[in-house]
């Protein structure tokens, strides 16, 4: 089996959860999430987006109910025992194959924490899913239950992300070599994801975002390539990725010589995430963290410019994005922990003047505050 970490680490996680259950009442979980399977298992596949189900019961029982294809890649990827096959044919009704499943279990009359908040659980799945157990005892909505346990990172997690970390420095660096006037976006994307894969990394859970001109005013990926001109921008965001341990960073870089907006919306992304890096504390809450990123880009008058959010969580995420819970923003009651990782991200998006400027790394969260998992400068790079 390919399990990146211990049995010990793997049953503190599940008796992390099954904690967490007892004093919710929960007699099980239906776990939808693939982070939450990959954290708590190891397993490790892209088919929840299909209908498959991870039950962890009050007992310590584990049972994966999914397809044949990722019947061997359980086997391969994880420490579950009991793999159950939901068979593809017409009419087929996997949310019927786990009811019976439940009842095998002596389940029937139970209470089930439900990872509603799941890709693989579509709005129809989740239909079928509830009119399957209708009759059963009751459903409850659990889905940041794990999310909550995945928060604080183990020390095995913390080394992937640090190593995620030094592998967006290394994409940074090869788009830095690439960035100037006559370059084509496709190569420098190229260029990112080439050192990523050869220092042993992922593809990350969505895709890097690059934009140049207007469109470095855009912070999601589309498709469709251009070369860059002699005056010029362009936005990067992206992510290294190890074990699927993610470690975000942006950027924007302007192409012939950075105009006079460049470099002011420039300060002022460097000192609004000052600012959110001192607010990254121990007791502090994540909504205290955007607050500093609001002071700073409103008195520099760039309230009209910035978002309503100013990065999230970083882990072990799966497709379509690796935006992890929780984010920051205005009043967020989550309260900061050592063992935590964010991405804080400086957006600004004048689309008066048509400038861009982003700064955006990736911390950890340690006794003493944050720690940068990039060593790259912040200084205004511009591509000649």
């Amino acid at each position: 089996m390919t399990l990146h970490f211990s049995d010990s680490e793997f049953a503190t996680r599940k008796m992390a959860v099954m904690t967490e259950m007892k004093q919710a009442g929960l007699d099980a979980m239906l776990i939808f999430r693939q982070e939450s399977m990959y954290w708590l298992t190891g397993y490790d596949t892209f088919g929840y987006v299909f209908f498959q189900t991870l039950v962890l019961t009050a007992n310590g029982d584990v049972v994966l109910m999914t397809r044949a294809p990722d019947l061997r890649q359980a086997q391969n990827t994880s420490n579950i025992a009991d793999i159950r096959i939901w068979v593809d044919r017409d009419g087929a009704s996997p949310a019927d194959d786990l009811r019976d499943i439940l009842v095998e279990l002596g389940l029937k009359d139970g209470k089930f924490g439900v990872e509603y908040e799941a890709y693989g659980l579509t709005g129809r799945n989740a239909m079928r899913l509830n009119t399957a157990l209708d009759g059963f005892g009751e459903m409850v909505d659990a889905s940041e239950m794990i999310s909550r346990l995945r928060l604080v990172k183990s020390a095995t997690e913390i080394a992937y992300i640090k190593r995620a970390g030094e592998l967006s420095d290394a994409a940074l660096d090869a788009a830095y070599e690439l960035a100037k006037p006559g370059a084509d976006e496709g190569e420098i994307l190229a260029a990112m994801q080439g050192v990523i894969f050869a220092g042993g990394g992922d593809y990350p859970a969505n895709e890097f975002i690059i934009g140049s001109g207007k469109d470095a005013l855009l912070c999601r990926y589309f498709s469709g390539r251009k070369i860059l001109q002699d005056q010029d921008q362009l936005t990067l965001e992206w992510a290294g990725a190890y074990r699927h341990y993610h470690a975000a960073m942006m950027r924007t870089i302007p192409i012939g010589r950075a105009l006079d907006a460049h470099i002011d919306m420039h300060a002022a992304c460097v000192e609004a995430l000052d600012a959110c890096h001192d607010a990254f504390r121990v007791g502090n809450n994540v909504g205290d963290v955007f607050d500093a990123h609001a002071r700073v880009m409103d008195a520099r008058g760039y309230n009209h410019a910035r978002l309503n959010a100013c990065g999230y969580s970083m882990g072990a995420t799966f497709s379509p994005n690796w935006m992890d819970w929780p984010m920051f923003y205005q009043g967020n009651p989550v309260q900061l922990e050592q063992g935590m990782a964010f991405f804080m991200h400086m957006i600004l998006m004048d689309s008066e003047s048509g400038v861009a400027m982003n700064l955006g790394e990736s911390f950890v969260l340690e006794e003493t505050g944050g720690t940068r998992l990039s060593t790259s400068s912040r200084d205004l790079f511009v591509g000649e």
